[in-house]
Parts: structure tokens; C-alpha cells; sequence
């Protein structure tokens, strides 16, 4: 593998350094073509990678930057007013082509505000989408876009997306992946006007492989390998999961602490849910990208924990190494090509 830099904005995210910087030394450990650009407080950063070894010190650049991105901040002010903070100044840096990717946990609206300012789309695409990987009950990975960057989309957006999510799967090594729009039934009458007409669009692009309709309940079946959707339905089903998980782990505990039947089916059950767990675990998910920009950005949960950051560390650099943003414009360009 080439050199690879990233920009890692080390105040995001509800943690900021005591997680991002021992999130990165790991990554770097076991990456020895990779160097980090850190952005943000120094006087919070520079102790943290101290005692570690010379090696690796060597391959970290601090970047002091006096302002932070606060998570309820608006983004039209953060854009206004935070050119010198952690996460704008990791953006400049792969717009100035110092970093191949920014990596950043912090204010999701700010993120997507400030990326759009500074790296701008590429040649023909419309609107960024946002994207991530949640797990099936066969082990695979479904990617699921927009995830919130665009609250209302046409009909040519959607298709977009479709082209994005179909260039993003080949990093895994997926051909011809399986191509669904999320509705509420599978039947072609159903559906809003605006997802009819994306469905024509897809099925008459052979260059995507098109299901058809994906229902919420079929998220995790592995029915499809990307599901399309517009920013409103994505945001809300992920955080419904999201709580729906959550509920069912804090219901399992519940029930484990009620009398000493329930403690041994708890004991008994434990091994299973642990490999569960492990198969499902969100941490292995986290990192989603923001696709169609000139560049390859990264947004962590806020609330991740350092193995989970280190996830999205990781997906930045497999984007770099398989040319992500390249081979969305290619495929784009290809797509309009064919339209005229």
C-alpha cells in the first residue's frame, strides 16, 4: 500500500482526544504506511502522544487549532464563524490535497455544510449522500444512502445514490451488487410519486442490478446490497434501529436481574448473545461516508467509543486505497454520457 495521510479532527464527537488520539496511535500501529495531520488543542493532544515511541511520533503532524465545533452548533454559523477549528481546518487540508481523507466525529450538519464550502461535488452529481454499513443476519453488509444529508430528493438524486452506493460496494469486493429503494410495500403501485419514478430510472439503467422495493423490515434480511432512500426515511430508520437495540440489550439485563430462573437462563444464553453481539455490534459499523464530494470525508458517531473511532479510521483508509471518489465521478460521468 502507497503512503496514506489523513486529517483527523481530535476535538469531535462528545469525547474529542481522551478517545480520537488513542483511537489513532492503534490504527497507526498497525498501519506503517499511515500519517496522521491531528487538528485541534495541542495543549490537549501533545501529552497524549508523548510516551509514545519515537516511530511513531514521526508519523504524527499536530496541527494547533484555537477553535472547536460544538455538537449543537448551528451549521450555518460554524460555517461563518469556525474557519480556524479542528474540523475546517482538517477539510482544508484534503482540499489543499495534504490529506487524502478527513476523519471527524464531531457536529453532523456542520460537517456536511462545511464539506460541501470547501471540497465541493464532483462534475455532475447533485447532492452528497450520506452512507454507512449496517450488518444482516447472514454476516454480510448492506449500505444504506442518504442517511440525512438531504431531507427531500427527486427522482434523479435517488438515482444518483444508487450509482454511489452501487461504486462504494466494490471496495468489498462486490460485483454486481443488488440494488433496492426502501417503500413502504414491494408492490410497484405503492410508493410515493417521486420513488415510483426513481424505480423506472433504476430499472432502466442496466448498468445497475435493480430489485425493486425494499420494506424497513427487510434492513438486516441481506435482500439487497445497498438500499436507496432520501434523507428523511434513512435518518429515521437508523435511529429507530438504533433505539431498538439498545431497548432490547437494556430489556435482556432487565430481565437477567429479576430472580434466580431468569439469572440462569441469563448464564445460559450469555454465550449466544455474545457471538450476537459480536456479529451485530455497531462499533464494527461505525464510519459512514459522505459520498459525491471531491474527496473522501468521514463522520463518526459522536458518542463512539475508541474501538468504534478506530472503525471509521479504517474505512477512510480503504476508500483512499480503492480511489472512491475517482470511481464515483467515472461512473457519473458514464451515466450521463449514456442519458444524452
Amino acid at each position: 500500500m502507497a503512503n496514506l495521510t489523513i486529517a483527523l479532527d481530535a476535538m469531535g464527537g462528545d469525547h474529542g482526544p481522551p478517545v480520537t488520539i488513542p483511537a489513532a496511535l492503534e490504527v497507526l500501529a498497525e498501519y506503517p504506511q499511515l500519517k496522521f495531520i491531528v487538528c485541534g488543542d495541542k495543549y490537549q493532544i501533545v501529552p497524549l502522544i508523548n510516551d509514545i515511541a519515537l516511530s511513531l511520533q514521526q508519523r504524527i503532524e499536530v496541527l494547533h487549532c484555537p477553535q472547536v465545533v460544538s455538537m449543537g452548533e448551528k451549521p450555518s454559523q460554524a460555517l461563518r464563524n469556525k474557519t480556524q477549528s479542528s474540523m475546517r481546518v482538517s477539510l482544508d487540508l484534503v482540499q489543499e490535497n495534504r490529506a487524502q481523507a478527513c476523519v471527524s466525529a464531531g457536529n453532523t450538519g456542520a460537517l456536511l455544510a462545511m464539506a460541501y464550502y470547501v471540497l465541493k461535488m464532483l462534475p455532475g452529481i447533485k447532492r452528497p449522500a450520506l452512507v454507512t454499513a449496517i450488518p444482516s443476519a447472514k454476516g454480510h453488509r448492506t449500505y444504506v444512502l442518504d442517511l440525512g444529508a438531504n431531507v427531500e430528493c427527486d427522482e434523479h438524486i435517488l438515482h444518483q445514490f444508487a450509482l454511489m452506493g452501487s461504486v462504494l460496494t466494490e471496495k468489498i469486493d462486490l460485483k454486481n451488487p443488488r440494488i433496492g429503494i426502501l417503500n413502504v410495500g414491494e408492490e410497484e403501485i405503492k410508493g410515493s410519486g417521486t420513488t415510483k419514478r426513481a424505480a423506472r430510472l433504476l430499472k432502466e439503467d442496466k448498468s445497475l442490478n435493480y430489485i425493486g422495493f425494499v420494506e424497513g423490515n427487510d434492513l438486516f434480511t441481506d435482500k439487497a446490497d445497498v438500499i436507496v432512500c432520501d434523507g428523511f426515511v434513512g435518518n429515521v430508520a437508523m435511529k429507530a434501529c438504533e433505539g431498538l437495540a439498545k431497548a432490547v440489550i437494556e430489556s435482556i439485563k432487565s430481565l437477567a436481574s429479576e430472580n434466580w430462573l431468569s439469572k440462569v437462563f441469563a448464564a445460559i444464553a450469555l454465550p449466544m448473545l455474545k457471538k450476537l453481539y459480536r456479529q451485530m455490534n455497531p462499533d464494527q459499523y461505525n464510519g459512514a461516508s459522505l459520498l459525491g464530494l471531491r474527496g473522501i470525508v468521514i463522520k463518526s458517531h459522536g458518542n463512539a467509543s475508541k474501538e468504534a473511532f478506530k472503525y471509521a479510521i479504517e474505512e477512510a483508509i480503504n476508500e483512499i486505497r480503492h480511489q472512491v471518489p475517482e470511481k464515483i465521478g467515472n461512473r457519473i460521468e458514464q451515466a450521463l454520457t449514456d442519458r444524452s
